[in-house]
């Protein structure tokens, strides 16, 4: 089993949403012990963002492309073979002003390219990225869950399924901004609902 874990944090230490994926990765090396983990920290090794260069790359025909645009796309080409070559994707997600941190959105601007990770059918967008298993660990400051104010859930399960990857896991760690008490909950409520993962 390719487990990647990416933690999408701007913090590269002490980040709430990736001691939250190391735990979920902790507890899928206990069920699979064979499993291999690549970690992915977005905080040192950040995606470049989907710019107007970057689209004029994506939008050259390969044999047409410049050298930096070559190299452009090369970048998003690594992202996209290292997700196939997954079964199980970890991500460590924290709530930044209502929603996904920027680097994770800069993963899944160059992830998703059509005709590789997904295609257009007759009836509709087709996501080839399927058979995969994802859990996502969600950091908040506040309580959102289940609540209007949760974009994060909606847009990652809508993202993700028009990837193909539909078999997807929520786990909430909710009020660390709220006092020791709630961070500690959080972390404690975590825990518990890891344990009931089903596992991969």
């Amino acid at each position: 089993m390719q487990i990647l874990q990416l933690n999408t944090s701007a913090r590269s230490d002490g980040a709430n949403s990736t001691a939250v994926a190391n735990l979920i990765t902790e507890r899928l090396q206990t069920q699979q012990p064979k499993a291999v983990v690549k970690v992915h920290d977005m905080a040192i090794d950040p995606h470049p963002m989907l710019d107007e260069p970057a689209l004029n790359a994506l939008f050259t025909a390969a044999a047409d492309r410049s050298p930096a645009q070559k190299e452009r796309m090369d970048l998003d080409d690594a992202l996209i073979a290292e997700l196939q070559a997954s079964d199980v994707i970890v991500l460590g997600v924290p709530m930044y002003n209502f929603g996904i941190p920027v680097q994770l959105k800069s993963w899944f601007d160059a992830v998703a390219k059509a005709g590789v990770t997904f295609r257009y059918t007759d009836n509709g967008p087709e996501g080839l990225l399927k058979g995969k298993k994802v859990y996502v660990a969600l950091a908040r400051g506040g309580i959102y869950r289940d609540t209007p104010n949760d974009t994060q859930v909606p847009y990652l399960k809508l993202i993700l399924g028009f990837l193909g990857m539909t078999d997807v896991h929520f786990v909430y760690a909710e009020g660390f901004a709220m006092g020791p008490d709630a961070a500690s909950k959080a972390m404690q409520e975590a825990q518990e609902q890891i344990a009931a993962l089903p596992a991969a």
